[in-house]
């Protein structure tokens, strides 16, 4: 369960950003997820929640936004964005797809008090 170790690097971000502004507390997180990332949305919520329990993040909004991977086609050499598994090339059909799945999950924004 790779969301665990996510969650904990996002905690870690998070953490940071909140100290750095002397946030009392986290009241709401914005996490951005790739559409191919093979992250289960409800085992980060899970896991979220645990890793913040007794943190200045515990109890925050958790927001999960699901992004567009990019892609380039190795048929038509076209870039282009994939919004699921099994998504073939727009322009050509095509599922000989060089997927970009290097940002599974970044977070985008923290809300503090």
């Amino acid at each position: 369960m790779h969301e665990v170790a996510l969650c904990q690097n996002a905690f870690e971000i998070i953490e940071q950003h909140a100290k750095r502004n002397r946030a009392r507390r986290v009241t709401g997180v914005w996490l951005e997820l790739s559409a191919v990332s093979c992250v289960e949305e409800s085992a980060v919520h899970f896991c979220f929640d645990i890793i913040c329990r007794d943190t200045l993040a515990q109890g925050a909004a958790l927001h999960i936004l699901i992004a567009p991977a990019q892609a380039q086609c190795r048929d038509c050499q076209h870039q282009v964005k994939i919004t699921q598994f099994g998504a073939g090339c727009p322009h050509c059909g095509s599922q000989n797809l060089i997927v970009d799945s290097s940002s599974t999950m970044q977070v985008k924004q923290i809300e503090i008090e």
